[in-house]
């Protein structure tokens, strides 16, 4: 009877074996000093951080959608890891929660060990910029789920918070001031569109110039990770709202009391050249209930503390909490 392997069937252990090797010392590097044990155990440990009265763990998980397309088809792989703990770690801070540690799930048809080592390596960079650990990930090989080329990530956060500063929404008040904070780009929010309206519709190709560089550089340009702004400026901060699919339309209500509304000047948002493009192909409801517009993230503050958060970050004010019906207005 013929032998058959793993390999055969389209799994190598070995390959695997050694991308974990690889990407070792970026993983290490991301470690803190409530990082317990080292890589290869069954299970990530991290010691719970002192000077909680009630703390709470938190956690988020979010992938990086069809911009994953864009980095398989340009064979660029060093920036999706950074959009990946953005995601996650984005989401916990509006709700007060400091980011600990981060876990990974990378699946493909086809283990390529450099490109794995390189989405790794991102996956990395967005974890240092978080101030967060790398404890743990898995890597899947899957052959006949995936074609050779494709793969898919999963992210996933904890986080830590005092119970009593997490309710944020029942703070929102009339005359508190909306500021935002500039997103990088696109983000990893809204690339079905994306791609459909730049290579579908208008037949363009990755390397055609986009303000003077190529466009899959800015397409690919890694979601902004808000971390470090939310530790400097956490006491004069009312709330969060991390703008992602669905927009300031959809998202800025997710931290508004019944009774409370948004009242957002347009002209004031400082949209970015991508989005000015594709507004000439595509209505301005669509676009302001797909993408950040050039803000991603906002920061509802009281009227006192605009200046101090506006010099301590980029951000900027683009309107004010009134009275009304739940929602926000695009004046």
């Amino acid at each position: 009877m013929a032998n058959i392997s793993y390999k055969d069937a389209g799994v190598d252990i070995d390959a695997g074996n050694n991308f974990v090797e690889a990407i070792k010392e970026d993983v290490k590097s991301t470690f803190d000093s409530n990082v317990i044990g080292g890589i290869g155990s069954f299970a990530g440990a991290y010691a719970l951080p002192t000077g909680y009265k009630e703390p709470v763990i938190l956690s988020a998980t979010d992938g990086v959608g069809t911009k994953l397309r864009l980095a398989i088809e340009s064979n660029k792989f060093d920036t999706v890891g950074i959009d990946l703990v953005a995601m996650c770690v984005n989401d916990l801070i509006c709700n007060f929660g400091t980011p600990m540690f981060f876990l990974d799930y990378y699946a493909t048809g086809k283990l390529v060990p450099q490109n794995a080592k390189d989405v790794v390596a991102g996956i990395a960079e967005g974890c240092r910029r978080s101030e967060c650990s790398l404890v743990g990930g898995e890597t899947a090989e899957m052959p006949g789920m995936y074609s050779d080329d494709d793969f898919d990530l999963a992210g996933f956060a904890v986080g830590i918070a005092e119970r009593s500063e997490m309710d944020t929404v029942s703070n929102v008040k009339e005359g508190q001031v909306i500021v935002a904070l500039p997103s990088s780009g696109v983000h990893s929010n809204g690339f079905s569109l994306v791609r459909k309206l730049f290579f579908d519709k208008l037949g363009m190709s990755l390397d055609n110039d986009f303000n003077g560089k190529p466009l899959i550089d800015t397409l690919l340009t890694p979601t902004r990770i808000y971390v470090k702004e939310f530790k400097e400026n956490r006491d004069n901060i009312i709330a969060l709202a991390h703008i992602t699919g669905g927009g300031i339309v959809e998202n800025l209500p997710r931290v508004l009391p019944d009774g409370m509304r948004a009242r957002i000047v347009k002209d004031d948002i400082r949209v970015l050249p991508i989005f000015k493009f594709m507004s000439d192909h595509v209505s301005e409801e669509e676009m302001f209930r797909t993408f950040n517009m050039g803000v991603g993230m906002i920061v509802v503050v009281e009227k006192e503390s605009v200046d101090a958060i506006c010099t301590n970050t980029d951000g900027y004010v683009i309107g004010e909490i009134v009275a009304g019906e739940k929602g926000v207005d695009l004046v």
